[in-house]
């Protein structure tokens, strides 16, 4: 959703382009990759210095037969083999260490992104932005070991051809071109790879995205018999998202494949020109010996050097998805406003959705509760409340603390007027920390005791330490809903707003949390959007909220009295 109110446009940052993100993740890690790179590099030239070390071995043994000589040489063997097992001990530490650390940070720029309480505009469901901040996020840091892995494979190949080349300079020549040749083909290949990669990465964040809404609705979704149409709607997406994986698979199997015959057939092919040279006599057995081994050794980091573009055009794939969700612009651009505590709520000609210039006025301190005939302007007002929709998506002016939500920032937004949703969600961890998550509340006794969760914290030997599920999957429905309600009462912000905070409840649990609430919350202005008799009753006033605008307004028992539709709305 784009704001089309320009009037509190601020000039919206520069895109980052997956290349960006890369090169950022580069840059940040510039230390770590230099250390790995020369590790990988004496790792890689150990490997290298084997089998040149065999060869003049076999060539001074076969001339001197001198014992000290041979005992120096296997010495120097050792003293390669050692290199080379720390090299690459430590040289592999240092870049998976710098690989997890930036993936990390990139995770958790993404879910910021997600998380931050204005909505950013981009065409993505929660299932695919969970998608791009793990596996992307992964993919994209695997660059930190890429380029140290590319470096010091092209420092393996060109040790090797300049040895090759001493010995004979057609031997050289033979593995540059060869490697050249390799790297051209392979390249073109790499570039299918990366564009299907991006489309199975997009195909299987929207199969995540799917089945993250399915599990949510999934209870809904049995009561009206719609089950069977969405498992339907899955398969379709999550097949889509099959057959493009088996598409990269085969692609990824073209490249290896392709690979390792153009690997082997270099190899092949200097072995056999060094074993003509030798024949020729054109180069000693020592140099054959030296040959024959680097052919053969010079397959793995060809094959690591060759495996590199694939792993660049998925870092980029991944890079580009990233920066979907990193350089969408915020919906809104919040202010620098701060309320006045213990100011009014101002609805003001408010037109969103089903509402159509809804006005009304809660003062500081008064407890309201507005009883909405139609649900879906119960959702828009809390939506409206909430800052879900930018201000500059709907008309009129809703005002707290006398300023105007769109010269406020978001954080004091936030601080200031809390919305409760009937759906509010329930999070893995304890009974504590759901009701309250950064651990600083003076108020978690009397919000418990005020939402009747005190059944709840009783029935369980750990108390208030009690485990909890995610989603709340070892709680009732009443449960989930009465600790939602400490959660928004702990808070104890200056103005509350409470949407069906009771629907799941019994009556006299409802009865009994209306009055704590009004008793809890006397000083503090709160809004309850509600059709609960107890809750329209504890208000101080109730205002009814018909087809988009205030009707009428009054308290609940003169209402019950004078008007027949709100009588038949809310009794029970």
């Amino acid at each position: 959703m784009t704001t089309p109110d320009a009037q509190h446009a601020q000039p919206t940052q520069r895109p980052r382009p997956g290349s960006d993100i890369l090169r950022t993740a580069l840059r940040r890690n510039i230390g770590a990759m230099a250390g790995g790179t020369v590790l990988m590099g004496l790792y890689q030239a150990g490997e290298t210095a084997f089998p040149i070390a065999l060869g003049l071995i076999v060539e001074h043994t076969m001339r001197d037969r001198n014992l000290g000589a041979l005992g120096l040489s296997i010495a120097a063997l050792a003293v390669i083999i050692t290199t080379v097992s720390l090299s690459w001990r430590f040289g592999m530490r240092i870049l998976q260490k710098a690989n997890t650390t930036e993936a990390h940070r990139w995770r958790v720029k993404v879910a910021g992104c997600g998380l931050q309480p204005v909505a950013r505009d981009m065409d993505l469901k929660s299932g695919e932005v969970l998608t791009i901040a793990t596996e992307d996020a992964d993919q994209t840091a695997d660059i930190i070991e890429v380029v140290p892995l590319l470096i010091s494979s092209l420092v393996a190949v060109l040790v090797a051809a300049v040895a090759l080349g001493l010995a004979d300079v057609r031997l050289g020549l033979l593995v540059i071109v060869g490697t050249v040749a390799i790297l051209s083909v392979l390249s073109v290949l790499s570039k299918r790879i990366g564009s299907s990669t991006r489309e199975q990465q997009a195909r299987v964040a929207r199969a995540g995205a799917k089945v993250a809404d399915l599990i949510t609705g999934l209870r809904p979704l049995h009561g009206f018999g719609g089950n069977h149409a969405a498992f339907r709607s899955y398969r379709k997406v999550s097949t889509e998202a099959k057959h493009q994986a088996i598409t990269v698979a085969k692609v990824n199997g073209v490249y290896a494949g392709t690979a390792l015959a153009l690997n082997a057939v270099l190899a092949a092919a200097v072995t056999l020109t060094a074993g003509s040279l030798a024949w020729s006599g054109r180069i000693n057995i020592g140099e054959l010996v030296m040959a024959v081994g680097l052919a053969q050794f010079i397959m793995e980091p060809l094959k690591l050097f060759s495996e590199m573009p694939k792993y660049v055009m998925m870092a980029r794939a991944s890079a580009e998805r990233m920066a979907l969700v990193l350089a969408a612009p915020p919906v809104t651009a919040p202010g620098p406003g701060h309320p006045a505590a213990g100011g009014d709520l101002d609805v003001d000609c408010v037109r969103y959705g089903s509402l159509r210039r809804l006005k009304f006025t809660v003062a500081a301190g008064e407890f309201v509760a507005i009883a909405a005939y139609q649900p879906r302007a119960a959702a828009d007002l809390a939506s409206v409340l909430a800052v879900n929709v930018p201000p500059g998506a709907y008309e009129g002016v809703v005002r707290v603390g006398g300023e105007e939500l769109a010269d406020l920032s978001i954080e004091e937004v936030r601080g200031y007027l809390l919305v409760n949703p009937y759906d509010g969600e329930i999070f893995a961890g304890t009974l504590r920390t759901n009701i309250d998550p950064s651990g600083t509340s003076r108020m978690v006794p009397e919000a418990v005791e005020a939402s009747m969760l005190t059944d709840v914290v009783a029935l369980h030997r750990e108390g208030l330490d009690y485990g909890v599920r995610d989603r709340g999957a070892n709680l009732s429905g009443g449960q989930r809903q009465r600790l939602s309600l400490a959660r928004a009462l702990a808070a104890d912000t200056d103005v509350l707003v409470l949407h069906d905070p009771t629907t799941a409840v019994d009556a006299v649990t409802e009865q009994l949390i209306a009055r704590n609430v009004a008793k809890l919350r006397r000083g503090r202005t709160t809004v309850v959007i509600t059709s609960s008799p107890a809750l329209l009753d504890a208000a101080d006033r109730v205002l009814v909220l018909d087809d988009g605008v205030i009707t009428a307004e009054d308290t609940h028992r003169r209402l019950l009295a004078t008007d027949e539709g709100y009588c038949a709305a809310v009794a029970r």
